[in-house]
């Protein structure tokens, strides 16, 4: 499955060798993807290990061009592709939707190819000469969750190509439809091998550890769960793959009692309801000073009764359904468990299929499952705090690290309490505002390296020191 094969107008039944991809905001067909084996994994591994001999040698310059190019293309079909990712995903196209989406990935893609690999002269006097080179590592293997299943691809693809690799790419079987029209695309200016695809229904065969354990991948990067990222690393050990895993979170947002409620609303609500809460990076748990408690629950009520939940193809449409069934049952055990436990403000009942309206629950704790489970949907637990200490430590409290915010008007307490937290990325007054230029990834068990910027180019590189 070297190149890309996509029916996207579905077909009075499924075509043999395929699987179907439904429409999670109302059950229907949006498309059928092909359903690869061990085989088909082979012989994508085998073209990117072709290719990477003359892709790897391409100059500086030439790699920079060709990332451009892949750039230009996702602005030429973004349109195209933000339909694809609504149809398969559930997102609306408007807001911080699919056309969001698409921009974003425009925007990375750009940016990527503008970095540099960065050589370093480490000596060079009467003892000799030394000089620290950084070399591709050959064929990426790259795993891409249902959440944004082109804008992470991008993050995955773009430096992976940018520093000479090849690549294989295995998407979600829930969101595969648009990551094989964009691969589709980019093989129309890429070298035959450079970018591969392959899709399956994770049922006959799990092409993911087939990846991480496959002999002919130097390197997998994966975006997703903790203990599929778990499982990644194991698989991968025996082969010594080098390893960016992006793994879940369960951010802490702490407000401080110095705030205006009315003023910090809208970004506490999008903060946390981003994607539909469906977002690694969300903000998953909210502390609020007890002095201002009250009123900031009352601003975020307000807020979210004027948030449309519908059909993401619907341009009237502020946020979707949840993307599957797994994921609306973990979010519905969890509200009916906190239902029982503290407060629920607003929301807090599924609709039809996979719709669940925006939830904010008060009067939770630590030890509660809503606050010590990353719920990935739209729910936000509130819980009262009076010592600031103690809300650090209770932030501080999960095995997770990705991300974390402090709300206040004095920034540079904010600044001092960002260092106390054990994540890798604080926000202050906003929250999962990440940037290309900015590196990103977690602690603890939210995963292995970083993501943008120099640092996150360098993840797909070998050091080389050559003495002279």
């Amino acid at each position: 499955m070297v190149a890309s094969d996509v029916l996207s107008k579905p077909e009075t039944t499924c075509p043999v060798g395929h699987f179907t991809v439904n429409n999670p905001s109302n059950g229907a067909v949006a498309g059928y993807a092909p359903n690869a084996n061990a085989g088909d994994l082979d012989q994508a591994v085998r073209a990117a290990q072709a290719a990477f001999e003359s892709w790897s040698q391409q100059s500086d310059e030439a790699l920079e061009a060709a990332c451009v190019k892949l750039a230009d293309l996702l602005e030429a079909h973004a349109e195209e592709l933000a339909q694809l990712v609504t149809q398969e995903q559930g997102k609306p196209l408007n807001g911080l939707g699919s056309r969001w989406e698409l921009g974003g990935a425009q925007a990375w893609a750009r940016y990527t190819a503008g970095l540099r690999l960065q050589d370093k002269l480490l000596q060079d006097g009467n003892e000799g000469r030394v000089e620290l080179h950084r070399k591709p590592l050959g064929v990426v293997g790259s795993i891409t969750p249902w959440n944004f299943p082109v804008m992470i691809a991008i993050w995955h693809i773009l430096p992976a190509l940018r520093t000479g690799n090849t690549v294989v790419i295995k998407p979600s079987p829930y969101t595969p439809l648009a990551t094989l029209k964009m691969v589709e695309l980019f093989n129309e200016v890429l070298p035959a091998g450079v970018l591969n695809i392959v899709t399956g229904d994770d049922k006959s065969v799990n092409l993911g550890a087939e990846m991480s354990a496959h002999p002919g991948i130097r390197k997998i990067v994966f975006t997703g769960s903790c203990a599929t990222g778990q499982k990644v690393m194991q698989s991968a050990a025996e082969t010594m793959k080098r390893l960016t895993l992006e793994l879940g979170g369960n951010d802490a947002g702490i407000v401080l009692p110095d705030v205006d409620p009315a003023e910090i609303a809208e970004g506490l609500f999008w903060g946390a309801f981003i994607n539909n809460g469906q977002t690694c990076a969300a903000m998953k748990r909210l502390y609020v000073h007890e002095s201002v408690h009250d009123a900031v629950c009352e601003a975020l009520v307000n807020y979210a009764r004027q948030i449309k939940v519908g059909d993401g193809l619907d341009e009237a449409s502020v946020l979707g359904p949840i993307q599957n069934h797994m994921q609306f049952d973990k979010v519905n055990r969890l509200v009916e468990d906190a239902k029982i436990r503290g407060d629920v403000l607003i929301g807090g009942s599924a609709g039809e299929g996979l719709f669940f309206e925006p939830t904010l629950i008060a009067g939770l704790k630590n030890g509660d499952p809503l606050v010590d489970e990353e719920q990935f949907g739209p729910v936000l637990p509130i819980i009262k705090y009076s010592d600031l200490d103690a809300v650090i430590a209770a932030a501080n409290d999960s095995p997770n690290g990705l991300g974390g915010s402090i709300w206040t008007k004095d920034i540079e307490r904010a600044r001092d309490l960002a260092k106390r937290l054990e994540c890798g990325s604080v926000w202050i007054n906003k929250h999962g505002a990440i940037q290309p230029n900015a590196p990103f990834g977690g602690v603890k068990s939210s995963g292995i390296g970083v993501e943008f910027g120099e640092e996150g180019l360098n993840e797909y590189t070998d050091i080389q020191v050559v003495f002279s």
